[in-house]
Order: C-alpha cells, then structure tokens, then sequence
C-alpha cells in the first residue's frame, strides 16, 4: 500500500515538473551545433501570450544566422522566425479570451511608423529575440493572429516570413497587376513558390528559374508557365523569346552576378524586387539600359502589420495552401537546417513540435 502511494506521489511530482519544463533548439555561436535543450516553461506578461507551439517552420535567414552571426547571448538564442500553436496562457494585460485560440505568429516585429521602411527599432522574430524552435513562445498579443481555418497548424507554419516577404513584394513594391509577366528566380525556396502561387492566384503570366530541372517541372505543376534552367548559358535568351520580350515584374531572391541580366530580362518601365542574396552581391548593372529602359529596381524585407493581415486575407480569399518540402521532428532541427543548406528543397521545411 505503501509503495502504490509512494509510486502515485512519485507520478505526480514528476508531472509537475513535466508541467514547467520545456525543450527548445539553441545557437550558441557561427557554426556551433545546435543543442536540443530542456530549460524552464516561459511565462507571460503584461500584454504577452504563452503559445504551445505545434509546428514551426524555417528560413534562409535561420542558416544565415548560424553560419555568419557571432555575438550571441553566453545563454544562446532559440532560433525560428515561423510558427503556429495554441494560446495557453496571457499576462495581465491580454484578454484571457485568447486562451485556447488556434494562431499564427507574425514574425515581423516593431516595424515602425512608416510603411515604407522599417524603423530602427525593426526586428525579426528568431535572432536576437529567442524564436519558435521550442516547444513555447512568448510574444506580444499584438503579433498572433487567427489561424487560416482552411490551414493545417504544419500549413500555417509555413506562411508568415515568406509568405509576407513575397506578398510585399508583388504588391506593395512591383504593384502587380492582373495579366501581366512575371519572372520569379530561384524556384523551390519558400518566398519564391509563395510569389509563384500569389502571382499565378491574380491571373498574371508566371515564368521561374532553377538549377534543377525537377524543380522547374513541379512549378510548371503550380502554374507556371515556362522555366529556364540558369545553369544553361542562353538560359536568358530561351526567357526573351518564351515571355514574348520580356518580363513586367522580375522577383530575386539570389543577388549575385547573374542580376545584370534581369537588367535586359525587363521590359521598358519594368520593376525588379530583390530580396535575397544566395548568390552573394550584385556586382554589375548595366547602366544605360537602367536608365533608358526606365527599369525600377526595389529592394524589400518582410513587411507590415496591415501587409500581413491582407496576406492572410488574400490565402483564405483564395483557399491557397503551401508548399511542403518535409516534415522533421524538434529533435532534428540541425538535419532540416542542413538540407536546407544543400538547396535540395521545393518548398517550406516544417519542425513537428506537438503532436
């Protein structure tokens, strides 16, 4: 009997202590492992909420941030700008009817006043601010939003960084209009299948470009009207003939030396919006084709509050769902960051967190 009840306590403690405990992905330093940590379950307050988190997803900027970032916290950092879950809890200042509502975080924090760039204040959720590799998140109220009802919590994990940098993109910056050409480099990372599918979403004529040429089929999949394989020397001379003469709307996610032939790619009054640079930096433009051609070149990064509530607007508006690369648990962060870096990816990579 006595044993049953030791056994009973024994159960219950260990509950408890369950209760208080969470796992969370930690970067200690450029390069370091990632460690797999257990610390003490967060707790909000004053206007916070407490998220168990159910799914997150990653980014370029997270491999970023582990192969380049040195000055880290003796602590670390968690590490994730995407995610989705449940409220489980508020502090003082939120509405305790948040409790039990299923969210979506946005990860662009303190944007500022002006729409058109973001203040100094700016940040993004992830790095220096511990992220959503965890099995909790505390985060202001004014940074969760309903999750999209036609959306899985693994889905809805895969919008908010990309999803809002590529909306911006298109709409805020290129003003995309319907029927229009639009190249999109890089097919098969999250932003640029999230510019593909909003783009192909407003009837506008949609070409990609990849070095894989299963890349280029599966967009062809989504709707993309042709692809050019930019190992190929006359990649942009196929895109010239292809597109008609060129492209009203250019997305790049890549940078690099190959950019000075979007310079030629765009059509008399053309827009092009970087916001990337896996190819490292633009090192030429043709000038006088710039100016003479009246080209606009924009760069952009993430976006605003009001952008993120229209993305979400215009996902459900048109029931659009993203697309899925593969699925790792927690535990393996390190493993989905590392394919990630290989670029074998077509779509979001997503961390299992709850069940």
């Amino acid at each position: 009997m006595r044993k049953a009840l030791f056994i009973e306590r024994f159960a219950l403690y260990v509950l408890h202590l369950i209760s208080f405990i969470m796992r969370a992905i930690f970067f200690r330093g450029k390069d370091q492992p990632l460690e797999v940590r257990a610390i003490e379950k967060f707790k909000p307050v004053k206007d916070q909420v407490l998220v168990r988190l159910h799914n997150a997803a990653l980014n370029h900027r997270d491999i970023w941030t582990w192969r380049e970032q040195n000055t880290v916290s003796s602590d670390g950092v968690i590490l994730g700008s995407d995610g989705c879950g449940v409220v489980e809890d508020v502090g003082a200042d939120a509405d305790p009817l948040l409790v039990g509502l299923e969210v979506i975080i946005n990860p662009s924090l303190e944007w500022g006043t002006n729409p058109i760039v973001q203040g100094n204040a700016f940040k993004i959720l992830g790095f220096p601010d511990h992220g959503t590799f965890s099995d909790y998140i505390v985060i202001s109220k004014k940074y969760v939003f309903e999750k999209p009802a036609h959306l899985t919590f693994a889905e809805s994990a895969a919008v908010p960084l990309s999803g809002l940098t590529a909306y911006r993109a298109l709409f805020s910056k290129a003003r995309l209009r319907s029927k229009e050409t639009v190249l999109i480099t890089g097919i098969g990372g999250g932003a640029a299948l999230w510019a593909l599918q909003f783009a192909v979403s407003y009837q506008a004529r949609v070409f990609v470009t990849s070095g894989s040429d299963e890349k280029l089929a599966r967009a062809k999949e989504l709707g993309a009207l042709g692809g050019f394989n930019y190992k190929e020397p006359d990649w942009a001379e196929k895109a010239l003939q292809e597109s008609g003469g060129g492209f009203d709307i250019i997305i790049d996610s890549a940078g690099g030396r190959e950019f000075s032939k979007l310079i030629v790619l765009a059509l008399p009054g053309g827009r092009i919006v970087n916001f990337g640079r896996t190819a490292g930096n633009i090192s030429d433009i043709p000038t006088k084709l710039l100016y003479w051609k009246q080209i606009s070149i924009h760069g952009t990064t993430m976006g605003t509050r009001d952008e993120f509530l229209s993305m979400l607007h215009f996902l459900e508006g048109r029931s659009i769902k993203p697309v899925i690369d593969k699925i790792f648990p927690l535990e393996q962060a390190e493993d989905a960051m590392r394919r990630m870096e290989q670029g074998d990816q077509f779509g979001k990579i997503v961390l299992q967190i709850a069940p």
